[in-house]
């Protein structure tokens, strides 16, 4: 049984953001997707459109800084936690 004493805080927040930047990812392409199905069932293509597509580029941006704020909070969250409740212990196979 292994135990985690701390977490180094950038590393934890990179490894967060680009995990966010995936789903942005995912969450740009439905949204921008969705939209058209949208649009072109009710009031055909527009500019809200376009909008739309311009969410595939910004949203995995948007979800990364969020992804990279959240990690380096939680990191530093769990570092002072550790230091007062003790570590956590985990499992691991060689």
């Amino acid at each position: 049984m292994a135990k985690v004493k701390k977490i180094k805080v950038f590393s934890y927040a990179k490894f967060q953001a680009i995990v966010m930047a995936f789903a942005g990812i995912i969450a740009g392409l439905i949204y921008s997707v969705g939209g058209t199905f949208y649009d072109l069932q009710t009031i055909g293509l527009n500019k809200g459109t376009i909008l739309a597509y311009i969410a595939i580029p910004v949203m995995p941006l948007y979800f990364a800084v969020f992804g990279f704020v959240t990690g380096l909070v939680g990191a530093i969250l769990y570092n002072l936690a550790a230091k007062r409740l003790g570590k956590r212990e985990m499992d691991f196979e060689q």
